[in-house]
Order: structure tokens, then sequence, then C-alpha cells
């Protein structure tokens, strides 16, 4: 189960606001995206940057994921950010506006750059780029293969309907085209697709409703603005019941069709095969790392693999 990681709640922290930026190590998501961009006014960049650093100095004993959403490299602050940040080392960069793949070669250019100068590991910071203009929805398949620094692509749904010159509603039927997209080119990249915020932190049903299709889609995890969210993202991504104790059957069942010498058998009238046994594993890993269950998967056995 190496280099499997929940990426269920991703929370945006303000990086001009001390408050927040200390109440990170309490928060109950799986990752924070520390904000130099949005949230930060022109007048505070020089010092939300200087703050972030000196919090991600202190904060060593880390027990989440730590982006940092730079901005874009195309404006005066972005290399700045780098700059100020990466010494402290965070865990990656949440890069806004990948409207093509050259954008995201250039960040990964630069943290090459930036490891070489520190002694650090090459490919030592990882990258989470953001899609969010309808340029960025076309090119999105190229842009999740353009660096192995890639964890995943995160949606934005609020910048990808101003492209469109669009509303955004409630329902999202005018993002599903857009989503849809995001989590092909994830999954054929073998990266993780992170969905947009919802914005109204006080409709739980309505997040719960958003959480839920973007599961179906095919996403792994949604980006946030509120820490109240976190529960409730949460429990949409935990796996039920039902389907852990089934995919436990299938894991049980396949091991039996391989000493057996055969690649498929039959669980309650129906063909367990490759594809069957793919979605149990991944459901067992996902319901570990949740910590409902607590097994050994032997992939090899599974697979089978020699």
């Amino acid at each position: 189960m190496a280099g499997f990681q929940l990426r269920r709640s991703l929370l945006y922290v303000p990086g001009n606001m001390p408050s927040m930026l200390q109440n990170i190590p309490i928060f109950q998501c799986d990752g924070v995206m520390i904000d130099l961009e949005d949230a930060v006014p022109l007048s505070e960049k020089d010092a939300a940057r200087s703050l972030v650093r000196s919090f991600l100095q202190t904060y060593t004993e880390r027990n989440k994921e730590v982006l940092v959403r730079i901005n874009a490299l195309d404006t005066k602050w972005g290399h700045d950010d780098l700059k100020a940040v990466l010494p402290a080392l965070p865990d990656g960069i949440r890069l806004p506006k990948a409207d093509r793949p050259e954008i995201v070669e250039t960040l990964d250019t630069l943290l090459t750059e930036f490891e070489e100068e520190l002694g650090l590991e090459i490919g030592r910071f990882r990258i989470l780029p953001s899609i969010e203009s309808a340029e960025g929805v076309i090119n999105c398949i190229k842009t999740a293969r353009s660096t192995k620094r890639l964890i995943g692509l995160a949606f934005g749904a609020e910048d990808y309907t101003a492209s469109l010159e669009i509303e955004r509603t409630k329902r999202g039927e005018e993002l599903f085209a857009a989503r849809t997209r995001v989590v092909w080119a994830c999954k054929a990249a073998g990266i993780q697709a992170i969905d947009t915020i919802f914005s109204d932190a006080g409709d739980m049903e309505g997040l719960r409703r958003e959480t839920e299709l973007i599961k179906t889609l095919g996403f792994s995890g949604k980006s946030l603005v509120n820490p109240r969210q976190i529960e409730v993202i949460h429990e949409v991504f935990a796996p039920k019941q039902a389907e852990v104790d089934y995919a436990l059957q299938v894991v049980e069942a396949i091991q039996r069709a391989r000493e057996m010498g055969t690649g498929v058998i039959s669980l309650g009238g129906k063909m367990v095969d490759a594809p069957v046994v793919k979605r149990a594993v991944r459901v067992l890993k996902t319901a570990q790392a949740h910590g409902l269950i607590d097994i050994e998967l032997n992939e090899e056995v599974i697979y089978g693999q020699e």
C-alpha cells in the first residue's frame, strides 16, 4: 500500500491570518493549502510570505500534507513566493491558472533549481495544478502528464465559470463536462482528481449532495474553505460497510482462484475478474486509510504476479 495517500479534504488557509495558521495542526483535514494568492490583498503579499515561512519553520512535526498556493508565475509575486516559502519545506505547491502544460513544466524546472540550491533530493516538492479556465480544461489531459511531480489536478469552478461567462449554480450541470474531463485526465495519468470548493459553508446538505456526485464521477477529494465542511466530506468518501464486506469477499475469492491456477472465479453467481479485483483492492486500501480495517493485502497474490 505504499504511495496510497488520502486527499479527501484539502483546506484553504489564508496566508495572512496568523490565527488560522496556528490552528492548522488541529484541523482534521487530510491536507491544507496555505493561500498566498486570492486570499491575500496586494498590499499584504510581502507580509503574508514572511508569515507563512515563519509558520512552516515552526510546524516541523506535521500531521497533514501542507501545500502552498503561490501567485501565478506570470505575475510579479509568483517567483518571490517560491523563494520565500520553499526553504521552509512545504510538501508541495498548489499552482493556480495551469492553463497549459508548459506552465507546469516551468514550475517543475524552478523547483529543481531550488532543490539543487537547498541540497534536497530532486522531486522533493510536489505540484497540484489548478484547472480553472476553458483553456485549462481543454489542455488538462496533457497537463496531467507534464511532470512526475504531480499528485493530482484540482478543478476550480469559480474561475472556470467566469472564463465561460456563466453563473455557477448549486445544481452544477454547467460543471459536468469539465469535471468529467479532469477526471479522465487524472485517471489516465494515474494521479488524483480534486474537486472545487463548495462555497456555501452553511449548506451542509448541499455540500453532501455535491460530494456524493463528485465521488461518483471519480474524484478523490475536494477543496474546501471552512473546517466545518471536513466531517461531511470524510463521511461521504468513507467506504460503506457493505462495500468493505464485498471487497473482502472478492479478495478471498480471487486468492482461491489463484490457488486453483485461474484468474477468474464466480462469487454469488457473478464473475470475479481483474476489473472487479482492482475495484475491491481500491476499496480496501481506502478503508484501511480511514482506519476501518486492519489487514495485509498481498497484491502479488491478488494480481497473480510472480
